[in-house]
């Protein structure tokens, strides 16, 4: 469902002011959204998942391990699709509480397509760098919105998240880097463009919540904390936004209608949108990709 669809709607949860903030900046953040009944809920849970990955060693389909990851010290960067690890996650983002929030930038027929659980450990837990979400999994549309929880909170010095205003309603840069590799960043070239004049910090406490356009340029620093960072990522479309790639993160619960009903027809943006890889030959994570492309560009 494009914008001007989505407006005929009345907010559930916004004021129309932050619905208009959100369709203007590409990006809306709410402090201290969610309960702490429920962040007590989703605190429980990723404890339980956490404690699974000590038996791990290296990196693979879950858990993404950071440096010095032990079974004494379990350090992750990321679990992949927690709402299979745990049912808590999914209780929580197939709830109004998710659900009528995101009903109110999409339209009131919500698709789920995936998440993700990016826990950055702390002292030096990795950056990302800039870059553009829906050139990973591209719909018919650009619906599709991340909804950022911080379990924890998040300060300055971990490593918040990051936006560029306004990116979303210009170009989709290629995430390609020179050499031909899917990096899901932004070259250099173009990433120097960005002026930190411009650039936006999301902090708050437990329970801030942010939206974020499959079209904004974002991205994140190092944690330099000593405490984790852990941010709750499910991705939501439209109902009738359809991803026409087969996604690099499975889930049974992809294209589940969490809220409202299926879509009869398809929305189309025709602006068009850059294509990854044939996730088919398997998915590494874009950390990895990252690492391998600053080493290529280094060599050159």
């Amino acid at each position: 469902m494009k914008p001007q669809d989505v407006l005929k709607h009345k907010p559930l949860v916004l004021t129309e002011d932050q619905r208009a903030a959100y369709f203007r900046d590409g990006y809306l953040v709410l402090e201290n959204y969610v309960s702490a009944d429920w962040l007590s809920r989703l605190r429980a849970a990723m404890t339980e998942v956490v404690d699974r990955s000590r038996a791990e060693t290296r990196s693979g389909d879950v858990f993404v391990l950071e440096q010095g990851h032990s079974a004494s010290d379990p350090r992750l960067h990321r679990v992949t699709s927690p709402q299979d690890q745990h049912p808590t996650f999914w209780d929580f983002m197939s709830d109004p509480v998710m659900t009528d929030l995101v009903a109110d930038v999409v339209g009131p027929d919500v698709k789920f397509h995936h998440a993700k659980l990016n826990v950055k450990a702390g002292n030096g837990s990795r950056e990302f760098k800039w870059h553009q979400d829906i050139q990973a999994w591209p719909h018919t549309d650009y619906s599709p919105v991340t909804v950022g929880v911080y379990i924890d909170g998040c300060s300055d010095d971990q490593g918040p998240l990051a936006f560029v205003p306004g990116s979303h309603e210009g170009p989709l840069y290629t995430m390609y880097d020179e050499k031909g590799g899917f990096a899901v960043a932004l070259r250099e070239a173009d990433a120097r463009q960005i002026r930190e004049s411009e650039v936006k910090r999301a902090t708050g406490g437990p329970g801030t919540t942010l939206l974020l356009n499959c079209r904004t340029i974002h991205g994140s620093t190092q944690n330099r904390s000593s405490a984790a960072r852990p941010l709750l990522l499910p991705v939501y479309s439209s109902a009738d936004s359809f991803c026409y790639v087969p996604s690099p993160i499975a889930s049974p619960h992809m294209g589940d209608i969490v809220r409202g009903k299926p879509a009869t027809y398809a929305s189309f943006d025709l602006r068009p949108c850059e294509l990854p890889p044939d996730w088919r030959a398997g998915y590494r994570a874009p950390w990895s990709l990252q690492q391998e492309s600053e080493k290529a560009r280094t060599a050159m």
